[in-house]
C-alpha cells in the first residue's frame, strides 16, 4: 500500500480552531524578546494591587462554598414547605454562579463578587427575596443585608466575612438544577421572565468571553493591564459614558482573536494598535449573532432605528446581544479615542526599550488639559441622603455631556470620572456634597470679536431630568440640590485646594499625579449605581447664603459661602414628557449591557439653581429682566450678575451669570495640551449622541431658581 504524499497529509491535518467572525491578522508565535517583557509587563502591575494574594483568594472560595450550601438548603426547605415529593427534593439542586471580573479572573485585591442564584422553577423570586433572604439573617458573618428588589435587576447585597457580595437570581423552567448546568445554553431562556433573562445575561455573557479567546492566561494579563491603564487615564465608567468592566473585556478578547499566538506584552500594543485605527461606528463583535427565535430585543440596526444612532457598539456574545456601550457619546468617544492613540506611541517606545510599563501607568493632568471647566456639585442635608442623591445625579451626568455637545459653539465636553469632596455651604449648618468636573472645549470662532455663549438651557434640561427621577422614584428630599458653574483653568485651585497646586509652572504634573494616585481605587471593578429610593418631600423654599469678599492675600472663598443671595422665585407650570427609567442599582460590570429602561412621564419638580462661581467676586444688586428660557410663559425674572474675569462687578443690565473669558490671556498662561486639538478634529465627524431620555421640562410647578451660565468669549 503506498504512502501519501505530503501534501496529502498536509491537507489532510486538522484545521486549528477559528476565533472570531474573522480570520486572525497574525498567527506569529512570540519570541525571548516578547516573553521578557510580559515578564516585566508583571512586575509593572504589581504595585498597583491588580493580583490578589493566594491566601485571600482561598478565602473567597471559601465563602462562595458557603454560600452555595446556604442555597441548596434553602431550596431544600423550599421543596419540603411546597410539598414535593422526597425523592425529588433530594436531587432538587440548586447553584451559585460567579461573573464579572472575579468569573473572569481579572479581580483586584477587595473588589466585590457578582453572583447568580440559580434555582428549579418551583422556586419563586418572592421566595428569594423572603425566606432565602431571612436565612441569610440568621448567618452570623453577613453584615450589612439590604434588598433591592424593585431594582431593574432585582439583587440582594450582603458583605459575608467582610467580603462584599451582590446576589442575582434566576428561576429556570426546570425541575433540578445539575451540577454540570452549562448556562450558555440558549434553550434555557425559553418560558423565562424578562427579570430572570436579564439576572442570567451577566453569566452568560462571561462565560461566551472566556470560551471565545485562544488562551485565557494571555486574555487575563492583557485585560488587567487596560483596565489599569482605563482607570488611571479616567476613562472607565460605563454610568458616565466611557467603557465599563465587559466593555473592556470584549475589546481585549477580540484583539486576542486577532493575534490568537501572541504573548500579553504583544497584546497590549496590538490593542491599542486594532482600536486607535477602528472605524467606528463598526460595530466590535466576538461571534456571529445568532437568533433564537425567543422573541427578544437584540441589537440590530438594519430593525430597531435607535441601534443607528450608537457611536461606539460593542456588541455582548451572548443571545439577547445588546450593545454594551449605548452612554458612549461623540465627546467620551473622541477621548478614549485619542487615548488609544496616546496609549499606541508609549507601547510603540516600550518594545523599542525606550520607555518602561510604569509610563503607560502615568496619570494624565485633567485639569492643565482644557481652558475652561464646568463644575457640577450635588449636596444634600444627611449622609444616607447623599449616598442616594450623588447615584442619581451621577447616573444623569452624562444628560449633560450630550446637552453640552449639540450646543453650536461647543466642539467637546469631558467629564472626569473621579468625583471629589464638595464645599460646605456653611460650617453650622450639616450637608454632604460631591462634585464633578467636566472640561469643556470651544469650538474657534475666527470671524467674532466677542462671542456670547450661552449654557443655560443645556443644564436647565439635565437638572430637570435629575429632579423628574427623583420624584418619580420617591427619594426626593428637601435640601437636595445640584449647582453648576463655570470655572476657569486657573481658578481650579480654588475648589480643589487640596489637589490642585495654586501656583504651578507649565507642563507641570506632579501636584495632580500624587491627587490621582491617592484617590484611586483599583478594588472597584464595576460602575457606581443607583441607590435605594428615599420617601419624598418637597422643599418650600430655596435656601440661601450670605456672600463673603475675601481680600487678595487671604484665603479663597468657598463656592457656596461667596455666593450671592437668592430670592424666591414665582412658580412655574411646564408641560410634561416622558424621561428614561434608570433603576440598575447594583455593581455589576456585565449588567451594562442590559437592555435600555422604558419611559414614564410623571411630573416633578424643575431645578434649583447654584450659586454663582467664587471667582466671579461679590454680586451686584439683582434687577429684573427678560429671560431666554426654554419657557416662554415664565413670568418671573431671576435675579443674577454679570461679572468680569477678574471677578468685579461689571454691571447689572445682565440676567444670567456672564464670565469674561480672554481666550488670548488663557493661552498664554498656560499652552493647550496636544490632544485638544486632535480631539476637535476627531468630533466634527460625528454625529449626536441619542439621548431620548432627555426630556421637556416637567409641569409640576414649585418656587425654582434657575441654573444659569452665559459665557463671553473675547478674541
Amino acid at each position: 500500500m503506498p504512502f501519501p504524499s505530503t501534501n496529502q497529509v498536509l491537507l489532510g491535518r486538522e484545521t486549528p480552531k477559528h476565533y472570531g467572525i474573522t480570520s486572525p491578522i497574525s498567527l506569529a508565535q512570540a519570541k525571548e524578546a516578547d516573553l521578557v517583557l510580559t515578564h516585566r509587563l508583571t512586575e509593572a502591575l504589581k504595585p498597583y494591587g491588580v493580583f490578589e494574594e493566594e491566601l485571600e483568594l482561598q478565602r473567597r472560595i471559601h465563602v462562595l462554598g458557603k454560600l452555595n450550601t446556604l442555597v441548596k438548603e434553602w431550596i431544600r426547605d423550599v421543596s419540603e414547605t411546597k410539598n414535593l415529593p422526597a425523592s425529588v427534593i433530594e436531587t432538587v439542586g440548586g447553584k451559585i454562579f460567579t461573573f464579572g471580573s472575579y468569573r473572569l479572573g481579572v479581580h483586584t485585591k477587595g473588589a466585590d463578587i457578582d453572583a447568580l442564584c440559580v434555582a428549579p422553577r418551583h422556586v419563586e423570586r418572592t421566595d428569594f427575596f423572603s425566606s432565602f433572604l431571612d436565612k441569610l439573617k440568621e448567618q452570623e458573618e453577613v453584615k450589612d443585608l439590604r434588598a433591592v428588589e424593585e431594582a431593574f435587576v432585582p439583587v440582594i447585597k450582603l458583605s459575608f466575612d467582610s467580603i462584599e457580595i451582590d446576589i442575582l437570581f434566576a428561576r429556570l423552567a426546570l425541575q433540578t438544577i445539575p451540577e454540570n448546568l452549562d448556562l450558555r445554553d440558549d434553550g434555557l431562556l425559553k418560558n423565562l421572565d424578562i427579570r430572570c433573562i436579564r439576572s442570567l445575561n451577566g453569566c452568560r455573557v462571561t462565560d461566551e468571553i472566556l470560551h471565545l479567546v485562544p488562551n485565557i492566561e494571555n486574555f487575563r494579563l492583557t485585560l488587567r493591564t487596560i483596565k489599569l491603564w482605563a482607570k488611571r487615564h479616567n476613562i472607565y465608567s460605563n454610568i458616565l459614558g466611557f467603557l465599563g468592566g465587559v466593555s473592556w473585556a470584549m475589546l481585549v478578547a477580540r484583539t486576542c482573536q486577532l493575534y490568537p499566538n501572541a504573548v500579553a506584552s504583544t497584546l497590549v500594543h496590538k490593542f491599542f494598535l486594532v482600536f486607535s485605527k477602528w472605524e467606528w461606528p463598526n460595530p466590535v463583535l466576538l461571534k456571529q449573532p445568532e437568533d433564537c427565535n425567543l422573541n427578544l430585543p437584540v441589537w440590530d440596526p438594519r430593525v430597531t432605528p435607535s441601534d443607528r444612532y450608537h457611536l461606539m457598539p460593542i456588541i455582548t456574545p451572548a443571545y439577547p446581544q445588546q450593545n454594551s456601550t449605548y452612554n458612549v457619546s461623540a465627546s467620551t468617544r473622541a477621548v478614549m479615542v485619542d487615548e488609544f492613540k496616546q496609549g499606541l506611541s508609549i507601547t510603540d517606545e516600550i518594545l523599542q526599550s525606550k520607555a518602561e510599563w510604569s509610563k503607560l501607568f502615568e496619570a494624565p493632568n485633567f485639569f492643565q488639559k482644557y481652558k475652561h471647566y464646568i463644575v457640577l456639585l450635588a449636596s444634600a442635608p444627611t449622609e444616607k441622603q447623599h449616598l442616594e442623591w450623588v447615584g442619581l445625579v451621577e447616573s444623569k451626568i452624562r444628560i449633560l455631556v450630550g446637552n453640552l455637545e449639540k450646543n453650536e459653539f461647543i466642539t467637546l465636553a469631558h467629564v472626569n470620572p473621579q468625583s471629589f469632596p464638595g464645599p460646605k455651604e456653611s460650617r453650622d449648618k450639616e450637608e454632604v456634597s460631591t462634585m464633578w468636573v467636566i472640561g469643556v472645549i470651544f469650538k474657534k470662532m475666527e470671524a467674532s470679536e466677542n462671542l456670547n455663549v450661552d449654557l443655560t438651557i443645556d443644564i436647565q434640561s439635565f437638572t430637570d431630568t435629575v429632579y423628574r427621577q427623583a420624584m418619580n422614584s420617591k427619594m426626593f428630599e428637601a435640601d437636595m440640590k445640584i449647582q453648576a458653574m463655570h470655572v476657569k483653568r486657573r481658578q481650579l485651585h480654588q475648589l480643589l485646594p487640596n489637589l490642585v497646586m495654586p501656583k504651578r509652572r507649565k507642563h507641570s504634573t506632579e501636584g495632580l499625579r500624587q491627587m490621582n494616585d491617592s484617590s484611586l481605587d483599583l478594588s472597584l471593578d464595576s460602575d457606581n449605581s443607583m441607590s435605594v429610593p428615599s420617601p419624598t418631600a418637597v422643599p418650600a423654599t430655596v435656601p440661601t447664603s450670605t456672600p463673603v469678599k475675601c481680600g487678595p492675600l487671604g484665603p479663597p472663598p468657598s463656592p457656596i459661602a461667596a455666593a450671592a443671595s437668592q430670592p424666591e422665585a414665582p412658580a412655574v407650570k411646564r408641560p410634561g414628557s416622558p424621561t428614561q427609567e434608570d433603576r440598575k442599582r447594583f455593581k455589576s460590570d456585565a449588567e451594562d449591557s442590559a437592555i435600555e429602561k422604558k419611559p414614564s412621564g410623571d411630573p416633578v419638580p424643575t431645578s434649583l439653581t447654584p450659586s454663582p462661581p467664587p471667582t466671579m467676586g461679590p454680586p451686584a444688586a439683582p434687577q429684573t429682566s427678560r429671560q431666554e428660557m426654554l419657557e416662554e410663559e415664565d413670568p418671573s425674572p431671576v435675579p443674577e450678575t454679570r461679572t468680569t474675569e477678574d471677578g468685579a462687578p461689571a454691571g447689572e443690565e445682565c440676567t444670567t451669570v456672564e464670565t469674561q473669558v480672554n481666550e488670548d490671556r488663557m493661552s498664554e498662561e498656560m499652552p493647550a495640551s496636544e490632544g485638544e486639538g486632535k480631539m476637535e478634529a476627531d468630533i466634527k465627524r460625528m454625529v449626536s449622541a441619542d439621548l431620548s431620555d432627555v426630556p421637556l421640562l416637567p409641569a409640576n410647578p414649585i418656587p425654582v431658581v434657575k441654573n444659569s451660565i452665559k459665557l463671553r468669549l473675547s478674541r
